[in-house]
């Protein structure tokens, strides 16, 4: 099975993949630390989130060569992003040529309300974030539905919704881990 998880910053996605990988036997592949290893091996940076300011046809090419490697991966569980947010706009983070490498049976939207989203971007200091207000983090939040909704058109996959709200993050992990019954 190959299975996309993908939301916004602070969403808590990789919160619910290190549980998940407690519980499943499938490789969990992170996209952005692989493109950021592919990134340095160029010498072209050493910090993942100035990866989406990068020249976008340099993000591309980062974008389909990490899809190249996670295409040859079986029973794998992608944390990624449906939607970049560059200086240019939106980037997707799952254009047809990336979808058609890793080819998945269920794409994951996590989601969260803005305001939680906020506090959790405050308090992580291990990443370098730009500010967002609440009205861009919602725009971003329905800007991933519209993409997830057109990669499962590409692919067929089905999308699941799931909801990481604070204090929740067992019951997310339980609802995700039923598409795997």
């Amino acid at each position: 099975m190959r299975v996309i998880v993908a939301g916004v910053p602070g969403a808590g996605k990789t919160s619910i993949m290190r549980e998940v990988a407690n519980r499943t036997n499938h490789d969990i592949v992170n996209y952005g630390t692989l493109m950021l290893e592919l990134a340095k091996s160029r010498n072209l940076t050493n910090d993942r989130d100035s990866i989406r300011k990068l020249p976008i046809e340099i993000q591309k090419e980062l974008q389909k060569e990490a899809a190249r490697k996670i295409g040859e991966m079986d029973d794998v569980i992608v944390d990624t992003h449906l939607t970049i947010k560059t200086p240019a706009g939106y980037f997707p983070g799952l254009p047809e040529w990336v979808l058609k490498e890793i080819n998945p049976n269920l794409i994951v939207v996590v989601e969260a309300v803005p305001h939680e989203i906020m506090r959790r971007r405050r308090l992580d200091n291990t990443r370098k974030r730009d500010f967002e207000t609440q009205g861009d983090i919602k725009e971003h939040l329905d800007a991933n539905k519209y993409a997830a909704f057109a990669c499962s058109i590409l692919t067929g996959a089905p999308v699941m919704i799931l909801t990481n709200r604070d204090g929740m993050l067992e019951q997310a992990v339980e609802r995700f881990m039923e598409a795997f019954k």
